[in-house]
């Protein structure tokens, strides 16, 4: 079935538009939250990947926060030179760059789960329980198709 067509497609009432705009609002929010930390949201996503060991290359990191290469290699080159990750070639492949976070990282990647949380619950704040999970498991089904 298909929910646009040519006729009925109005862009500021599409899907396209809400979750953008809502991307755009909550990586404001956060940016903002962040500030004391000196990281942006999309640096946090690096972060707090890594930390939990969900990636551990640029390529692993790029398919999961769905950010190419090329940026990613410039936000990589802004965390290294602040000293919160270092980059080493793997010994089994000189071909694969491993990353790790150094002490400095770990510490502003453990401050994040301290932070984030408010923002979203700010956001959320007129939501029940279940608009809540139906929203979460909507936008689930949205980005695994």
């Amino acid at each position: 079935m298909d929910h646009y067509t040519r006729e009925s497609f109005i862009l500021t009432d599409s899907i396209g538009y809400y979750l953008a705009r809502a991307r755009n609002m909550v990586k404001t929010d956060i940016d903002a939250a962040l500030k004391s930390l000196d990281i942006t949201a999309p640096q946090m996503g690096i972060l707090l990947s890594m930390s939990s060991n969900r990636a551990t290359t640029p390529f692993e990191l790029s398919k999961s926060l769905a950010i190419d290469t090329g940026l990613m290699t410039r936000m990589l080159d802004k965390l290294e030179t602040r000293d919160l990750l270092r980059r080493e070639r793997s010994v089994e492949d000189r071909r694969v760059v491993n990353l790790f976070l150094t002490d400095a990282g770990k510490e502003i990647a453990d401050q994040i789960p301290g932070i984030v949380p408010g923002v979203f619950n700010r956001r959320l704040t007129s939501f029940s329980v279940d608009e809540f999970n139906e929203l979460r498991r909507l936008l689930k089904k949205f980005t695994d198709a």
